[in-house]
């Protein structure tokens, strides 16, 4: 009689192994220590055989059967099941050995004892930072020109056209290294030449009215430096929290498939809920792939176990020749609280939950944090397709206001 699922989960474990069997040869293995193993029984040139398909509870019984008829139809196509488990082992073992960092590392050991220091830490920065985080782990050989470049258009997109340029150098080394080692067949750095444009000079704003403070979005845009700043700078229009808030942000409060950021705010110590335009969800993706598996969204540029320094982003700026007077990163919220009011016409309540302040109904009741969460998940969508309108010098924003319920929103 086939096993039952509640069968599985009463076996209980006896001086002896047993053996509970299913069907067509799938039987579940209770150790005396209560450890129960999934196993099948097959016969191959003639011979029986025997392999394990997972561990119960974490393989259910349904599973396991799945388990089985794959392993069952190897068979029918005349493959050794063992023998096909141990050859794809071995290939996933060869693949993560001749991955990109893998063989990048190697061909650094074996070449950088020649370069002066600066040299061999500024190139090993260089991967670790632009291109490790998103290809590093794929195999070396199957790393194609339009993932690279996927990869050096990051880095050209925040105006280091001259670290991108030597980034694709450096790649070619690598896959030459690969290609003369028997890695890889070819180098496909040697596709994208041409395809990295030449430096372009930038302008730099000076106020924050409307028009203007786009030349200052546009200059956050090009900033030269560490990619987390960048995206720091990128983000903190968009998000308009408090400027301690956003550099102590952290991975575990941040739900990208929910678009939403919830948090304790530091000045009230009330639950904030954050809800992120499709552009804020996009900047943190792509910024995961380098900061998620840490817990600080921005961490430090010398430490993981530390949020970056809250200079880091009015530095940034002032580097820009964007002075104290233009803009600061509590100036971001003083900006939306305006434009959404004076310009977008946003009811001013919505406006208040969103910047986190006190709010209370006529009366005297204050709002929880999901109180108007529909209209500011529109409000904050409408507020960064404005920005992007500003950046892009679109004088009639009608068509992208106009795509939302604006009467929800207005007063």
């Amino acid at each position: 009689m086939p096993l039952t699922s509640t069968a599985v989960s009463n076996a209980k474990p006896r001086d002896k192994t047993k053996k509970l069997f299913d069907e067509r040869g799938l039987y579940l293995e209770v150790s005396p220590a209560g450890g129960k193993w999934w196993r099948l029984k097959y016969r191959f040139d003639g011979k029986e055989k025997r392999l394990s398909l997972g561990v119960y509870p974490d393989v259910s019984l349904k599973e396991a059967r799945d388990r089985r008829d794959a392993t069952r139809k190897l068979v029918a196509d005349g493959i050794d099941p063992s023998e096909h488990r141990k050859a794809t082992k071995s290939a996933r073992a060869d693949r993560a050995a001749n991955s990109l960092e893998v063989v990048t590392r190697e061909w650094f050991a074996k070449y950088s004892s020649d370069w002066a220091p600066s040299h061999s830490s500024r190139m090993i920065r260089l991967f670790e930072r632009d291109i490790f985080p998103w290809i590093g782990g794929r195999p070396v050989c199957e790393v194609t020109a339009p993932e690279l470049l996927t990869v050096l258009r990051r880095i050209e997109s925040r105006g280091a056209l001259d670290t991108a340029h030597r980034a694709l150098w450096s790649c070619g080394q690598v896959f030459r290294y690969a290609v003369a080692t028997g890695r890889s067949e070819r180098d496909p750095s040697g596709d994208l030449r041409g395809a990295l444009p030449p430096v372009k000079g930038k302008h730099f704003a000076a106020t924050t009215e409307p028009k203007q403070f786009a030349e200052i979005l546009r200059a956050l845009d090009g900033y030269e430096g560490m990619f987390v700043v960048r995206c720091a700078l990128r983000l903190a229009p968009l998000v308009f929290v408090r400027p301690g808030e956003l550099r102590k942000a952290e991975w575990k409060d941040i739900d990208l498939d929910a678009a939403e950021w919830r948090y304790v705010v530091t000045k009230t110590k009330t639950p904030h809920i954050v809800p992120l335009s499709r552009q804020a969800v996009e900047i943190l993706r792509e910024l995961h792939a380098l900061t998620g598996k840490g817990r600080f969204v921005f961490p430090g540029a010398r430490t993981n176990s530390r949020p970056m320094s809250d200079n880091a982003v009015l530095a940034a700026m002032r580097r820009m020749g964007v002075g104290k007077e233009e803009m600061s990163g509590h100036g971001f919220r003083a900006v939306a609280r305006t434009i959404l009011d004076e310009v977008l016409q946003i009811r001013p309540d919505y406006i208040e939950h969103q910047l986190a302040h006190a709010v209370r109904d006529p009366n005297g009741r204050a709002y929880n944090r999901t109180a108007h969460l529909p209209e500011r998940r529109k409000m904050m969508q409408v507020w960064a397709d404005y920005l992007d309108s500003l950046k892009a010098r679109i004088e009639d924003r009608s068509n992208i206001i106009g795509q939302y319920d604006m009467h929800q929103l207005i007063n």
